[in-house]
């Protein structure tokens, strides 16, 4: 009765264990690839709707008595809201944005219209504002951030979960689905992108007033806190956003969405590839056509033919009509002017080189130097006489315009399909030249991986700040090769390999000093090995027993397996140091049509998790169920 009474204990116990581990289980993903829905045709977007609004930010917590802002030498209290505006400042005292004039001027022309008349009166010059006790103490709070205990991060965890399950999903069509942004934007400083003119400007707290809510007519309309009413609430079966409302720094309309992963974007990734694909039937006649329109007796024509040839061969954003003074000064193609191309018949031994030299979006610098047509040349000549440095460059051409005509010839094409389809294309000829099918080794198919996405990158100007901690990350990575216990000498195999990695010869030397380093840290280690394993194979040719056989195997096997990490690990630290200065992911995520990945990966057995993360494998779930290795975009 005692072994059939703890049997039984044992039994409710995995039935317990299995209850909780459902509980935990996700629900299944939504397969709306396998549906068909003909309402989506009509614009109708969805039929049912339901969630809980936004989640603001919260409310502002004065600062202690002890803690002062001083005005010219003297400490100065100041109302609740000036004091709050005040912060913001003074949390990016250290940040390079304080050292910028326009920064300063749009800060303390904000600051002051949130003050009190007597604040006004005595702070007249931010020059003898001293913010620096406040900026310390918000710098203590930063360290005692950190500082908390396993228990204290572990709760606030548990806060932001049971947050996440309260706002972060809505009932779409009778499906639970992730929403992206369910929490508004706190108040602060605009920063902006690059040289902004706006940067400095307080963004204003957003509160319910300020709020659209979009959601069924038949659900239950989400609750404004307190004291509170939204601006207002519609049923639009006709948009996807959930939330809206107006910002204060640009006026423009911002939006609570849903998560990549939702059907809705899904669709629309599905849509945006499968218009790129269809470019590739269209792009040999479309090319032909500019081509022959590079020498138009028409201005426009030729303006256009010369854009396309840019959008085209350089992967060029068409770049957006923008009113003076509202944003950085960024252009596309469309929007060049003259002082941002210099034109050399002849440089470096080669002719008609066209010099780019502007700010793109986000401020990122595009600097090129490209071989052109004698006919584009010859054109760039016609577009720029009698023009002045600031004068537009395609003087009688626009998106606008450029997008109409695009349309005319494809349902649906823009000038930002053909990046999308270079960027595309790119990959799946890059893949094909750079994977070895008779190379097993996954670390080497991922390395060919990231190059074929570096290409990409590169094609499109995807550039980043190199971290600030780089060095840190290097180092950390060095000592991970240290720890492999490969014994510093470089194997006519592995430098072949290393060459093959490397396009530069600088990296090659940073890379190998590092690892270098970290190899000798183990040489001991590794000399040991090596001598268990002499002593190993003594031992078995002398004594042929089984024991003997497997422990000589096992150490031979150690040894590979060093071997292969070390490989491995240097893959991982040459596409650092490759990759520091280039974005992936941007590429990865908005340009590059996900089924060539996944049909790679099916292809040579790659685990899809080595070229995309979780939240990149839900975003393109409908691609992986979609296609097999057969797929050729």
């Amino acid at each position: 009765k005692k072994i059939k009474k703890e049997k039984h204990g044992e039994k409710r116990k995995h039935e317990v264990e299995q209850d909780v581990k459902q509980k935990k289980e996700p629900e299944d993903k939504w397969k709306w690839w396998e549906e068909k829905d003909n309402a989506k045709d009509s614009g109708v977007k969805w039929k049912f709707l339901e969630h809980k609004g936004p989640v603001f930010a919260p409310p502002y917590e004065p600062l202690p008595k002890t803690v002062q802002f001083k005005y010219d030498g003297k400490p100065m209290k100041l109302s609740l809201e000036a004091e709050e505006v005040m912060t913001f400042y003074a949390k990016m005292l250290d940040h390079e944005y304080t050292s910028k004039n326009d920064f300063n001027k749009n800060f303390f022309g904000d600051w002051r219209k949130v003050m009190t008349k007597e604040e006004k009166s005595i702070i007249s010059d931010l020059g003898k504002c001293n913010f620096r006790d406040v900026c310390t103490y918000f710098q203590q709070k930063t360290e005692e951030r950190k500082a908390r205990s396993k228990a204290e991060k572990l709760e606030e965890k548990q806060k932001n979960e049971a947050l996440v399950e309260e706002f972060g999903f809505c009932d779409w069509d009778g499906h639970r689905e992730k929403i992206g942004n369910f929490r508004l934007e706190p108040p602060g400083l605009f920063r902006g992108r690059g040289n902004h003119p706006k940067m400095g400007k307080l963004k204003k707290r957003i509160i319910p007033e300020d709020i659209t809510i979009n959601c069924s007519k038949n659900s239950v309309a989400p609750k404004p806190p307190p004291g509170h009413k939204w601006k207002e609430v519609r049923h639009d079966n006709q948009v996807t956003w959930l939330v809206s409302w107006t910002e204060n720094i640009q006026n423009q309309n911002k939006y609570i969405m849903l998560n990549p992963s939702s059907r809705v974007k899904g669709e629309k990734d599905w849509q945006k590839y499968e218009i790129a694909r269809n470019l590739k039937t269209k792009v040999d006649r479309i090319r032909e056509d500019y081509m022959r329109d590079l020498k138009s007796s028409e201005m426009m024509i030729r303006q256009r033919a010369v854009a396309l040839y840019f959008i085209d061969k350089l992967a060029l954003r068409a770049g957006n009509e923008k009113e003076d003074g509202e944003s950085a000064d960024t252009v596309g193609c469309c929007s060049l002017r003259c002082e941002h191309i210099k034109l050399h018949k002849q440089l470096d031994g080669k002719d008609f080189i066209v010099e780019f030299d502007f700010l793109g979006k986000d401020s990122i610098r595009y600097y090129n130097k490209v071989p052109v047509l004698k006919q584009v040349f010859k054109n760039l000549v016609l577009f720029t006489e009698n023009k002045e440095g600031g004068d537009d460059l395609f003087d009688r051409l626009n998106t606008s315009t450029l997008n109409k005509y695009l349309n005319s010839l494809m349902e649906g094409l823009t000038a930002k399909v053909f990046r999308t389809y270079n960027a595309s294309i790119t990959l799946q000829n890059q893949l094909l030249e750079l994977t070895d099918p008779d190379d097993e080794n996954v670390s080497s198919k991922i390395l060919s991986y990231n190059r074929a996405n570096r290409a990409v990158a590169v094609l499109c100007n995807h550039q980043r700040a190199a971290p600030k901690n780089f060095s840190e990350q290097m180092g950390r990575m060095n000592d991970k090769v240290g720890n492999c216990g490969f014994n510093g000498i470089f194997s006519v195999d592995y430098l072949c390999l290393v060459h093959a990695i490397l396009d530069s010869a600088e990296i090659f030397h940073y890379s190998r000093r590092h690892v270098t380093n970290g190899w000798h840290k183990k040489q001991a280690d590794i000399r040991d090995a090596k001598q268990e394993a002499k002593s190993a194979k003594s031992d078995y040719k002398h004594n042929k027993s089984e024991g003997k056989r497997k422990l000589y195997e096992a150490k031979k096997k150690k040894i590979e397996r060093l071997q292969e990490q070390l490989i491995k690990l240097e893959v991982q630290a040459t596409d650092k140091a490759k990759n520091k200065e280039i974005a992936l992911g941007t590429s990865k995520l908005n340009y590059l049509d996900p089924r060539i990945t996944v049909a790679w990966c099916k292809k040579y057995a790659i685990p899809i998790e080595k070229c995309y993360n979780k939240t990149q494998r839900d975003k393109f779930a409908w691609a992986i169920a979609m296609v097999d290795e057969s797929y050729v975009f």
